[in-house]
């Protein structure tokens, strides 16, 4: 099958999916025909609280469908946890709540807890919620997961479906998709081995039958986890269709109910937890009959070591050692991560067979006038262009206005914005803006990066701002092209990275916040020259800690009604 029918395939099956998950959008459903519960994770209850206004907003809106319950769990104060942890602590809130009648319940729990970091301009209101430029209105990750998923309900037993809140995966063949079996049930896709290093790879069974079809029923030998090229080779996990190596690799799985209490009777055991557990490398790697206790001591994943680590993945395998794991071959099936800037950018402008098979569009519920060049290598979404305004190739704008005359370089993101006449965004830039509350006023704060830059690398401390990069310089040299010098820099909380440096004046409105930003960007690349004023500097995360969530909501909803209105 060619690279093209392919496509064609996958975006016929997934407007397929589209279209019933459109049909009981905003209706009340019954039993069976969707999930009893959807459960979606947060970083911490402020979090928690930002997306449960925002799923109330679209339940009013009728985006979701309604009659069943909508729940978001905060991740426990103090220790990270990792989303195994989350799926831990998620799983005893619905025992407490449901009890029994969690025997009879198909949930979905997506996790979206994280801060967003190497995608900012998810950060403030989740990457559970980000944009996607096709629908009207607008979707976002949200609708579209429990789009691609709309038929498991009525092919599955009881028990949990787990996933993430930044990938995409279509496939086509959703009326076999079965989850009735015992233990774990996972969903594989053929990858590249690169992509195999960077997820879960799946050591088959032998199978019966040679002949490859769309979809595959087949038990796991073992599970690697971000495995080297070498180590896959060595595994025998390596196939080979019409000349290509590939390997299967993780993304959803779902967990019978008789595992969920495996699971929950384990988390009584060890908690609290007190160290990072990930549900795909600590649960799917003491599954199958090739699991060893080995990759227990494995750490070279985990953010942040805690003593306590190795010793709660052993007992995790000794808990689950034994369990099977099933898994669904969609080899007719792709899978997508939207985590990053870069892979933001490739995926909405560049890449051709995502836009082929989801029908992403150039301009999205959004009032703009798209040049012909345009159109095939920008996204606008939710957006209100004036006709003279500018996108160039490359580049995502959402949940902005751009007044007459605005122009933005190639490869921008432009997010949450308000931009004045005749200003101009530099190529390679994040620009995003924010409300937050400072002395018990709503201000504005624009922050900006560059698309490359690494808001997580960390320095030992403000000495070493030199180390850090920002804009293709360093930060010490744009600290000097806004005439301050180092001891100007402070940084927010213990860590000493972007994320963390306080940067970004504080403005009384949307559109002197950008604009004051915007210079500090231009004078940052030495375009121009700019001494900054002696006022209030905000980090990132300070901007978030106090976010005005209701400023930035009205925001995109005055854009919603303005486009409505021009529709």
């Amino acid at each position: 099958m060619t690279e093209l029918s392919r496509s064609a395939r996958l975006l016929k099956a997934t407007q397929e999916k589209l279209d019933r998950f459109d049909r009981i959008r905003g209706k009340e459903v019954k039993p069976e025909e969707f999930w009893d519960l959807v459960v979606i994770t947060a970083v911490d209850e402020d979090q928690r609280s930002a997306y449960e206004v925002q799923i109330r907003e679209k339940c009013d809106r009728k985006e979701l469908p309604i009659g069943i319950s909508y729940h978001v769990f905060a991740d426990p104060p103090g220790y990270k946890i990792g989303n195994g942890g989350s799926t831990l602590h998620s799983l005893q809130l619905l025992s407490d709540e449901y009890g029994e009648k969690l025997s009879r319940f198909r949930i979905i729990l997506i996790h979206a807890g994280g801060f967003s970091q190497r995608l900012p301009n998810s950060s403030a209101l989740g990457k559970i919620f980000t944009a996607l430029p096709f629908g009207e209105p607008l979707y976002q990750m949200l609708e579209l997961k429990l789009a691609m998923y709309v038929d498991f309900p009525s092919h599955m037993k009881p028990g949990v479906l787990v996933t993430c809140a930044d990938d995409i995966e279509l496939y086509s063949a959703s009326d076999r998709i079965v989850f009735d079996k015992p233990g774990f049930t996972a969903l594989a896709h053929p990858s590249p081995l690169s992509i195999g290093t960077t997820h879960g790879v799946f050591v088959l069974e032998p199978a019966e039958d040679s002949h490859i079809q769309d979809v595959e029923y087949r038990t796991c030998f073992q599970f690697l986890h971000k495995p080297s090229i070498e180590r896959m080779r060595k595994s025998g996990v390596v196939c080979k269709k019409a000349g290509e190596e590939f390997v299967y690799t993780d993304s959803t799985y779902y967990v019978d109910y008789g595992s969920a209490l495996t699971l929950l009777s384990l988390f009584r055991d060890i908690r609290p937890l007190r160290c990072e557990i990930d549900a795909y490398g600590d649960f799917l790697q003491g599954l199958g009959p090739g699991a060893t206790v080995e990759y227990t001591n494995d750490t070279a994943n985990v953010t942040k070591t805690e003593s306590s680590l190795v010793g709660i993945r052993r007992k995790i395998f000794h808990c689950l050692k034994g369990t099977p794991l099933n898994v669904i071959l969609l080899n007719e099936s792709k899978f997508y991560h939207l985590g990053t800037t870069e892979e933001y950018l490739f995926h909405f402008t560049v890449d051709p067979c995502l836009r082929a098979e989801l029908g992403i569009l150039p301009a999205a519920f959004s009032v703009c006038q798209l040049e012909a060049s345009e159109e095939h290598t920008a996204c606008v979404m939710h957006s209100v262009l004036h006709p003279c305004a500018s996108v160039s190739a490359g580049t995502v704008v959402e949940y902005s206005r751009l007044e007459a005359k605005v122009t933005v370089g190639t490869r921008a993101i432009v997010s949450g914005c308000w931009i004045g006449a005749e200003l101009s965004v530099p190529s390679e830039t994040l620009m995003h803006s924010l409300s937050t509350t400072l002395d018990g006023k709503t201000v504005f704060v624009t922050v900006a990066f560059g698309i490359r830059d690494d808001l997580k690398e960390k320095v030992s401390g403000p000495a070493d701002v030199n180390k850090l990069e920002l804009f293709g310089a360093t930060l010490k040299e744009c600290v000097s092209r806004w005439a301050l010098c180092s001891e100007d820099v402070r940084f927010s909380g213990d860590v000493c990275n972007l994320w963390n440096c306080c940067l970004f004046p504080v403005c009384k409105d949307m559109k002197s916040s950008f604009a004051a930003t915007l210079e500090m960007v231009w004078a940052a690349r030495g375009k121009r020259k700019v001494t900054l004023p002696r006022s209030t500097r905000l980090s990132l995360q300070e901007i978030l800690q106090n976010k005005d969530l209701e400023q930035m909501l009205g925001f995109r909803k005055e854009l919603y009604e303005e486009i409505l209105a021009n529709k």
